[in-house]
């Protein structure tokens, strides 16, 4: 499975630089069956980033470029600390919760440092290097391997990690929210842990600043069906006011 994702990576990333692409040079660059890159081109077109065409398929939707943790801390800061302020105004004593990891969600850590009686897991490195020594907070780490990239913990130990727990309400961050083909992440392995954070929780709340609608990255977390509320900045479009509320999504504006 995670050679397939790779090589749909790279070929979104053939994508992103030609436009268009063959089906049969690209049986000749990746050395794998026609049939074969035929799926994958039909699983991209799933997610709305190509259309086939006859014989090949071109690009329908650019996604967005991964940035590092240090380039992210640099982008809409503002809106970022309105979103975890309001945030941290959802989390009351005696709650479990999990803050995934993320710059926006590193927000949210921040405005938890004096909360009282809150029980916090986390495979966010820096959300939980914040929060190590809030005294009102237990904090729990997921096992696994750390991705350097976004400073989060991954793998089959972070996921086996959250078998033995319920919490609360999940406070999720993404990189793209779309309203036919959900929340997604760059990552697979990201998406994958993401997912079954949304198993584990009652209440599914993403933070995210307006920039992500829109947005499709390759691997989905899940369909917005599974999201309750949405924490966002005032610069939403009216476009996604309506589509989430007529999902019956909460829509909460961090003024």
């Amino acid at each position: 499975m995670r050679n397939t994702s790779q090589r749909r990576e790279s070929i979104l990333q053939v994508l992103v630089h030609q436009n268009a692409v063959q089906v049969n040079d690209l049986v000749d660059q990746f050395g794998v069956s026609a049939v074969t890159i035929r799926s994958d081109l039909s699983a991209l077109e799933s997610q709305g980033l190509v259309t086939r065409s006859h014989g090949g398929a071109i690009l329908t939707r650019t996604p967005p470029t991964e940035h590092t943790m240090r380039q992210k801390d640099s982008i809409n800061q503002e809106q970022k600390e309105r979103i975890g302020a309001m945030a941290a105004r959802l989390v009351q004593p005696g709650d479990n919760i999990i803050i995934d990891s993320g710059t926006t969600t590193i927000s949210l850590a921040r405005h938890l440092r004096d909360a009282s009686d809150v029980t916090v897991m986390t495979n966010g490195l820096n959300i939980a290097w914040e929060l190590a020594d809030a005294p009102g907070v237990d904090l729990i780490l997921t096992g696994g391997l750390l991705r350097k990239q976004s400073l989060s913990i991954q793998g089959s130990q972070a996921e086996s990690s959250l078998a033995a727990y319920n919490f609360d309400k999940l406070f999720l961050g993404v990189d793209g929210l779309d309203l036919q083909f959900g929340v997604t992440t760059h990552h697979e392995a990201e998406a994958s842990l993401n997912h079954k954070m949304v198993e584990r929780a009652k209440k599914i709340i993403v933070l995210t600043d307006a920039t992500k609608f829109g947005r499709v990255s390759l691997h989905r977390i899940v369909q917005l069906e599974r999201v309750h509320t949405v924490i966002t900045d005032a610069s939403i479009s009216q476009e996604y006011r309506e589509g989430l509320q007529r999902l019956g999504i909460e829509l909460i504006i961090a003024d």
